[in-house]
């Protein structure tokens, strides 16, 4: 096979095969288990929640990222168990996966709390190659005018360390790192891969009581895959015990801002929005919308805790 160029190359395989293949959220701190499947059973209720988050818009074939959890305490709030489901559509390639989650909770002390996480789950990988402009002559292979479908078992897991006014995570997803798919040329020699690669999420926040009214809550998350990192920070501010509102900077992408509001100690919902006026590629901003709703929250119990469950 001779040689043929892409015109989406960069955005395509760059980013999927050998960059960050697991979504960016901007509202983690909200439902970390999105990230770490220790997360299953911290928020002490049963909770569900929705999130779609659009990035890059306005840019063809830009992630769009559907997410769907619920998760809770058992045996005495010692176990945590839960179900994730996830959406995500990335150019060609557009991924379903289901998870079952895992998480045992031991408690150390009066305030702190430690988890330890595993879920394991199943993904349906699709890609339309229909969907990519090609520049190539005839000899190019047909493999690229067609859809391919790959279905994969895949695990990850996590540590979660908590208190009301603090929280601490490390996560690993891809522990397999298997490879879903490669196409060889007529000699042999691969020309594209695309392989499961293994990302580490780092997490951790504080809250901070100013008063009554006003509580200071800085987090930051640091993700790292193939050995190349970066970091988001958000400074967070949370508002007469019913309101969320901070500002975001991810590290060589730009600066956003988020908001999150009780609209009853059961029900709340979130809204992020980041500029990417950084980021060198000039891709556009995004969108990220979440809802959620605690079973079993008594509406007459105590206000709001500072913490970000």
């Amino acid at each position: 096979m001779k040689k043929f160029y892409l015109i989406l190359f960069y955005f395509v395989f760059a980013i999927i095969c050998k960059g960050q293949q697991d979504p960016q959220y901007n509202l983690y701190q909200f439902n970390q288990m999105i990230i770490n499947p220790a997360y299953a059973g911290a928020r002490d209720v049963v909770a569900v929640v929705a999130s779609v988050r659009n990035q890059w818009t306005g840019f063809e074939g830009a992630p769009r990222t559907s997410c769907l959890s619920i998760h809770g305490p058992v045996l005495n709030k010692h176990i945590g168990l839960g179900l994730t489901v996830v959406s995500d559509r990335m150019g060609p390639r557009n991924m379903q996966g289901v998870y079952g989650n895992f998480s045992y909770i031991a408690k150390l002390s009066e305030k702190y709390k430690l988890s330890f996480g595993l879920n394991a789950g199943y993904n349906r990988f699709q890609f339309d190659f229909n969907k990519v402009t090609f520049k190539a002559n005839e000899s190019s292979s047909t493999y690229f005018n067609q859809v391919q479908t790959y279905n994969k078992l895949d695990m990850n897991s996590g540590l979660y360390l908590k208190s009301n006014s603090f929280f601490m995570g490390f996560s690993v997803t891809h522990l397999s790192n298997s490879n879903v798919y490669s196409v060889k040329d007529t000699s042999g020699k691969n020309i594209l891969n695309y392989r499961l690669r293994t990302h580490q999420f780092f997490t951790l926040g504080k809250s901070f009581i100013i008063n009554d009214n006003f509580i200071f809550a800085p987090t930051i998350l640091f993700r790292q895959v193939n050995g190349k990192g970066n970091g988001d920070l958000n400074l967070n501010f949370f508002l007469f015990k019913k309101l969320w509102l901070g500002v975001i900077y991810k590290g060589a992408y730009g600066p956003g801002f988020l908001m999150q509001y009780y609209i009853t100690q059961q029900f709340r919902v979130a809204y992020s929005y980041d500029t990417g006026a950084q980021d060198a590629r000039r891709l556009g901003a995004s969108h990220e919308v979440m809802f959620g709703f605690d079973f079993g929250r008594n509406n007459k119990s105590k206000v709001i805790s500072p913490r970000f469950l």
